[in-house]
Parts: structure tokens; C-alpha cells; sequence
């Protein structure tokens, strides 16, 4: 398995012989609001990078933070007239609902900044006895220029990054890029360390909550490429600069989700909601889009990539519901080019997760397998043979649209009923029970073997 690493720009390998526990941290949201179709892609990424890895044989112990004190939540809790910690709980139960909405699989650990106040401490006075921090007036400031290699994550000198900086001027740092570990608040909210009362810089709190749940060496970081620069930049200065050893051995970074030439962003009222998106077009159909395009890459939010993603993902369930309900023949068939494509995505994800080239082998064995099914060639001999789509299916997280036993038992009676009008000739009464049906997303297919019926994302 090769990822590429964006510090090295090369490509790392892992084999389950010799990596056979990999520790995964991805940076999580700030919670003062809803999650967007940007936040989705990154999260999506890396739950199918989790899934492939575990497929694979690797243990994997996958940690996702959430920034729970922050500027913005308390802002927030000032527009809205309560607390930042009634804020916070609500956006981060509004991101798991989400979560659980796309098939995310749930984090081994989700902490919290909050949480590990006493850890971002202990890191702060390491950090200035290593002399790599200074006590100011205000806080405490990372020394930028005590870290030799600072930059080398973004690539980017440091005399390049003040001429470009867009710094306020501050009187107590030693440097423009020195960059806050701990500010000063003498108002509430505020936690008492031995820096006096104040709250953590944003930085510092990744970096202590990775030291403290998965050690002073991970082995994938990852995030979204806006976090190249300052966030992870700064993680590995604090986290390199008291460990003296590697923060990640591979550093993944997401591309973003585009509005025309503009970035995603809440701070420029252009996001697209994950509950908004779900209720309009689905879950899957959300990840086919977020993995349309490789992870490195950006990606366009528009129109025609959606309907792209609706008719893609129409093929692969088709596909999987082909699978299940097969026909009580005996057929014979080959398989064999089913079988490649479906290894040639494998092998693509392998390959850096190219997950828009695993994509196109997959619908590829999807279109095959559908046109079996219409010819009734679809026995459950020639389902278990293909055991490996159902594999394909979970690494990519795809999961369908599922229906209570209630509504199982009203579609039945309900096929029942329209087969007894189609029997008597009564075609008008059937097909207003087929369009009853389609109100629920329920698509009857019907076959010289009977009705099936299949509930879909998309109509």
C-alpha cells in the first residue's frame, strides 16, 4: 500500500507484516456550527483510507479531535445567548447525527481540547524548558526561530512567509511568526494554569492531544490542504521541537471543495450543509462526489458533478441489490471480467487511493453484473462468486437506503394488491400503486420470475 507524503513528496509504503498497527489523527471541526460538504470530503477520505486498511490486515487506531474552545464558539454563544459548552455540545451532536448519516465509521476517540487542559500545560512548560517558548505579557509564544526546520512542511521559507504574512503587530513577540500557546483571559471563559488564566492556542491543542492518546510518533496526520499552513506547520514545530522526534510519518492533506475559483468556507457564505445535501441527494451519492476526483485534488461543487455522482451511484446500487436478489435458476456464467475490474480497483486504491479510477473500474463490474441480472443470470452461485463487489462495497462506505419492517410489510402488501389489479386487467389502479411506490423512493422491477422491488436513494 503507497501514500503519498506531503513532507517528503514521496511515496510511503505500508505492509501489514511490518506495520501492523497504524495510528491515524485527523483534524476535527471547531464546533459553532454545522458541517459542510468540505468537511465531508476530508472525513470521507479517510474513513475509506480506515476501511482499506482494515481490509488489509492493519489494526487501526483512528483518533479525530474536536476544537471545543475557540473564539468563534464563543461568539457564537454570545449571538445565541447561552454558553460556549451548550454550543459546543450542540454542534458536536449535530456532526456525529451527520457522521452516522454518511456511514462514517465512528472514531476510536473523539477528544477534546477541553479535556486536556492539564496536557496542553505539561506540553507548554516542556516546551520552555527546551527553550523553544517565552513567557510574555499575554501569554506564552512558540520562539519560530528556535526550530530550524521550521517551513519544511509547507515548504515555504521563513523570510518568505513575514514578507507575506498578514500579521497584526504585537509588542510581545519576539518574531511575527512567533505564534500564540497560550493567551490571556482575564473574562470568562477561562481555565487557571501556571500561565495564569487563559485559554489554549489553537495549535497546541493537536499536538497535546496527540502526545497524550496515541504517543510522540504517529503514523498518519492528515487534515485538509488549508491546514498545511499555519496549523500542521505549527503542530510539527511544538511536537518535533519537545519530542525531537518525527510528529508523522506520512502527512496527508485533503484538497478543497470549491465554489467556482472560492474555497468552501463559512467565513465566505458559500457552504453547502451535510444535513442540506443528504436531504436533497443522499449519502452516497455525496461520497461518490467527495471521491470523484483524487484526494490531492481539488474539486468543484457544482451541478453536473452531482448528477454525475446520482447517475454513478444509481449503477453501483443496482448492482448490489442485483447481488442479493438473485433468481432460483441454474446459470453458468463467467465472471472473469467482473472479477478484474474489481481487482483493478483494489489495486488503484492501493496505489494512493486513487479512488476516481477505482470508481470507474467499479462501475464498470456493476454495469456488467446489471446487464446479467436483466437476462435472469443472476443465480446465488454467481453471487457468492462475486463476494469480492461486496468487499469493494464496504471499503468505499456505500450502504443502502434501509426501510423498518413496517414498511417492508406495507410495500409487500401493496406489490400484492397491484398484482391482483394487473391480473384483472385493471392497469390504471396498478400503476397508481406503482407511482404510491415511487413517492417512497420504492422502484418495482418487474421479471418473467416476479416482482422485485428496491429502494433507492435517488430517483
Amino acid at each position: 500500500m503507497l501514500l503519498s507524503d506531503t513532507l517528503s513528496k514521496n511515496y510511503i509504503k505500508l505492509d501489514p507484516e511490518r506495520n501492523k498497527e497504524v495510528k491515524i489523527y485527523v483534524c476535527g471541526v471547531t464546533v459553532y456550527d454545522y458541517s459542510h460538504v468540505g468537511h465531508a470530503r476530508v472525513f470521507i477520505v479517510f474513513d475509506v483510507l480506515r476501511r482499506l486498511l482494515q481490509k488489509k490486515g492493519f489494526k487501526v487506531t483512528y483518533v479525530q479531535n474536536f476544537t471545543d474552545i475557540d473564539d468563534k464558539i464563543i461568539n457564537r454563544a454570545r449571538e445565541l445567548g447561552t454558553s460556549y459548552k451548550e454550543v459546543s455540545e450542540r454542534f458536536i451532536k449535530a456532526y456525529l447525527e451527520d457522521s452516522d448519516a454518511l456511514n462514517l465509521l465512528r472514531a476510536d476517540l473523539y477528544p477534546r481540547a477541553t479535556e486536556h487542559i492539564q496536557d496542553i500545560e505539561e506540553f507548554i512548560k516542556g516546551l520552555i524548558d527546551k527553550g523553544h517558548a517565552y513567557i510574555s505579557s499575554d501569554g506564552v509564544y512558540y520562539d519560530v526561530n528556535s526550530f530550524k526546520d521550521y517551513g519544511k512542511l509547507s515548504k515555504i521559507k521563513k523570510e518568505e512567509l513575514i514578507a507575506g504574512a498578514r500579521i497584526e503587530a504585537n509588542e510581545n513577540k519576539k518574531n511575527p511568526l512567533d505564534f500564540a500557546l497560550w493567551k490571556k483571559y482575564d473574562e470568562e471563559p477561562y481555565f487557571e494554569t501556571v500561565f495564569g488564566k487563559g485559554r489554549p492556542g489553537w495549535h497546541i491543542e493537536c499536538s497535546a492531544m496527540i502526545r497524550k492518546n496515541l504517543g510522540e510518533t504517529i503514523d498518519i496526520h492528515g487534515g485538509g490542504e488549508d491546514l498545511i499552513f499555519p496549523h500542521h506547520e505549527n503542530e510539527i514545530a511544538q511536537s518535533e521541537g519537545l519530542s525531537g522526534k518525527p510528529l508523522a510519518k506520512i502527512w496527508m492533506h485533503v484538497g478543497l471543495v470549491k465554489f467556482g475559483k472560492e474555497k468552501m468556507s463559512k467565513s465566505l457564505h458559500n457552504v453547502v450543509y451535510i444535513r442540506d445535501f443528504l436531504r436533497k441527494y443522499g449519502p452516497n451519492t455525496l461520497r461518490v462526489f467527495s471521491l470523484s476526483s483524487h484526494y490531492r485534488a481539488q474539486l468543484e461543487f457544482n451541478e453536473e458533478k452531482i448528477k454525475e455522482a446520482i447517475e454513478s451511484w444509481k449503477s453501483i446500487e443496482d448492482a448490489k441489490y442485483s447481488l442479493m436478489q438473485t433468481f432460483d435458476i441454474s446459470s453458468d456464467v463467467d465472471v472473469a471480467d467482473i472479477k478484474r475490474e474489481i481487482d483493478l480497483a483494489f489495486k488503484d486504491l492501493e496505489n494512493d487511493l486513487n479512488t476516481p479510477s477505482a470508481l470507474n473500474h467499479m462501475l464498470r463490474a456493476s454495469k456488467i453484473i446489471n446487464k446479467l441480472w436483466a437476462s435472469l443470470k443472476i443465480s446465488a452461485e454467481v453471487s457468492d462468486k462475486l463476494k469480492e463487489f461486496q468487499d469493494l462495497f464496504e471499503v468505499f462506505g456505500f450502504k443502502l437506503t434501509e426501510t423498518t419492517s413496517k414498511e417492508r410489510e406495507m410495500i409487500e402488501e401493496l406489490i400484492v394488491k397491484r398484482n391482483r389489479l394487473r391480473q384483472e386487467r385493471d392497469f390504471k389502479n396498478a400503476d397508481a400503486i406503482r407511482k404510491t411506490l415511487l413517492e417512497y423512493k420504492v422502484k418495482l422491477i418487474d421479471t418473467p420470475l416476479g416482482t422485485f422491488w428496491r429502494k433507492v436513494e435517488v430517483l
